[in-house]
């Protein structure tokens, strides 16, 4: 409860801004652990590339240098298929090959077992090699018999031990290759399945996000313009949410509770004066009746309220001096009391409209000038905020081109991984080439009868090791092929994630638009405020014309009253007084309210 209420407080700024902020944490999360990911592949490729791929090359080089060349040179300068010179020439080439190869593979990274190994073939690799050296010496000195003696009795005992010890070390090349191809995929499947975790858990958070964004900020707004709407039509009770918010909600919330109090207000200051200027009418109109009767006497006793005090003693007056004067107004022309009645109705109209109309525009005033106040302080924040989201949309747009940054250092591994391919299908066309120089010794062998029975044994080793190096290569293939489609797999991840950031990137775009609406709304109430303030300037002009008006009718009234004087000694018999007795020289028609000759 104390988290929420910590949130409710919070402004819209900082729930955008700390919603990005764990987004953002993810997806660097996400970027890391893919960037180690990619290093680790990189690393472990080029270990099984430089260490064991290249070695197990070199290996084969020195066995086939050896098994192939060296042999099959001897073969053929026993049988005299080769000349004693293009022999030496051969020989001579695969001694610098065999000591090329073997001097760079003794450089790479061994284990103890491979060395051990190392050691044990240097040792049967001087032997072969002293071999080798008399082999050169027979052939240079061209001893027919002396070859024969060698290739039957010398050759294979130096050469197969060799060549049996180097497909020891290029067994260990596989094994050992091998052993790390399962280890470097066991940990490719574990960063894989941090990596789908993460992106999950940066799904959930965006979900999350968006739907703290939709409670905070616009659940609320939508509440509040239910609200306005009903005090719009009129609505008086109703509840305003939102105001314990200490957010730009909250204080929209209670800008919307003033606009409704005002309402209020200003709705029981109407009825108010609504019930006053009854009770003055209905007390004006009954004294009014009783006077049209031709009862001078009914003048208003009941209390007015004190704006229409001066009213009801002016009505009194004027009802005295009618008791003094109307008696010869009325005896006067049709005209002249026409005129009368008349100007005194004017008269009182007129004033009971510049009272009302004075307290009308006061209260009025009042109320426009404070909600001015409110509609531009609202303005005001809806600017503010619709700043505060653009900034939020370019933090989202910048965690977006983050992810493409991961997306990109993904494909540089894919392309990374294709260049071994390439390596592996080099590897894969030397094994194979190394099989067909196996058959054709083998051929050779045959050829041979007797003394080249030994010799196509160990071409069907060579042929048997191609074709496991074939094998080896092909499941390298394999296992680089699976681990491309890993990297594929994370890049949808990330892609998944920079969808969500685009759903967030949207839902900011349409807070933006909905304060927009609110800053335009806020603009078209002030000008509807301005409005207002001229109609009340014109209400004050009507105002000044109005007692001009009144001030015109009171000289009207005095000139009549003067002539009334002169036509009092002519008033009729009219109730001036409690005592009903009429005015002497005449009496009145109590329904024409006309004076008749006695």
């Amino acid at each position: 409860m104390k988290v929420l209420r910590m949130l409710a407080n919070m402004t819209i700024r900082s729930k955008l801004f700390g919603c990005l902020a764990v987004l953002s944490l993810a997806l660097l999360l996400l970027s890391g652990l893919l960037l180690t990911l990619s290093g680790k592949e990189k690393q472990a490729l080029g270990a099984i590339l430089n260490d064991r791929l290249v070695p197990l090359n070199q290996l084969n080089k020195v066995s086939g240098a050896y098994a192939v060349l060296i042999v099959d040179t001897a073969h053929k300068a026993r049988s005299g298929a080769l000349s004693p010179a293009a022999a030496l020439a051969n020989l001579n080439s695969a001694r610098g090959d065999i000591r090329t190869s073997w001097d760079a593979y003794v450089q790479s990274e061994m284990t103890a077992e491979e060395a051990a190994n190392v050691a044990e073939a240097k040792k049967r690799m001087a032997a072969a090699d002293e071999a080798t050296a008399r082999l050169v010496d027979i052939i240079r000195r061209r001893d027919g018999a002396a070859l024969d003696r060698f290739v039957t009795a010398e050759l294979y005992p130096a050469i197969d031990p060799l060549t049996e010890q180097i497909a020891r070390l290029m067994q260990i090349q596989i094994d050992v290759g091998q052993s790390l191809a399962r280890d470097e995929s066991r940990t490719a499947t574990l960063f894989q399945v941090i990596g789908v975790i993460v992106a999950l858990l940066s799904a959930a958070a965006a979900a999350g996000a968006g739907l703290v964004i939709a409670r905070a900020v616009l659940a609320p707004l939508d509440r509040l313009v239910t609200t306005v709407q009903r005090l719009a039509q009129g609505a008086q009770d109703v509840e305003v949410p939102g105001c314990d918010k200490g957010d730009e909600v909250g204080a929209l919330a209670k800008a919307v509770v003033g606009i409704r109090e005002l309402g209020v207000a200003r709705a029981a200051a109407d009825a108010r004066i609504a019930a006053e200027q009854t009770h003055v009418t209905t007390s004006l109109a009954a004294s009014l009746r009783a006077v049209s009767n031709g009862d001078l006497t009914a003048i208003v006793t009941a209390d007015f309220p004190a704006e229409y005090e001066a009213l009801k003693r002016d009505f009194n007056s004027a009802i005295l001096s009618l008791q003094q004067l109307l008696g010869a107004v009325m005896a006067s022309t049709a005209t002249i009391r026409s005129a009368s009645t008349e100007i005194a109705q004017a008269s009182e109209d007129l004033s009971r409209r510049t009272e009302g109309s004075a307290a009308s525009i006061e209260q009025t005033s009042v109320a426009v000038s404070l909600i001015d106040k409110r509609i531009r302080a609202t303005s005001t924040a809806a600017n503010h905020t619709v700043a505060n989201a653009g900034s939020t949309s370019r933090t989202v747009e910048e965690g977006r081109r983050i992810a493409d940054d991961a997306v990109a250092a993904m494909g540089r591994v894919s392309e990374s991984a294709q260049g071994i391919d390439s390596v592996i299908e080099g590897l894969d066309k030397i094994a194979f080439q190394t099989r067909v120089l196996a058959m054709n010794a083998a051929v050779e062998a045959g050829r041979a009868g007797e003394a080249g029975r030994g010799f196509a044994v160990v071409a069907d080793l060579v042929s048997a090791l191609a074709m496991r190096a074939e094998e080896e290569a092909k499941r390298a293939r394999d296992q680089l092929s699976a681990t491309q489609a890993d990297i594929e797999t994370a890049v949808a991840a990330v892609e998944r994630v920079d969808g969500a950031l685009q759903s967030i990137a949207s839902g900011v775009a349409q807070v933006n638009s909905l304060l927009g609406t609110i800053a335009e709304d806020n603009a078209a109430q002030a000008s509807t405020i301005g409005e207002i303030t001229g109609a009340m300037t014109g209400m004050d002009q009507m105002t000044q014309q109005n007692a001009a008006m009144v001030e015109q009718t009171s000289a009207a009234a005095r000139g009549l009253s003067n002539e009334a004087l002169l036509l009092a000694e002519q008033a009729g018999r009219f109730r001036i007084s409690n005592d009903n007795s009429p005015t002497p020289g005449g009496r009145v028609d109590r329904h024409q309210g006309t004076l008749v000759s006695a």
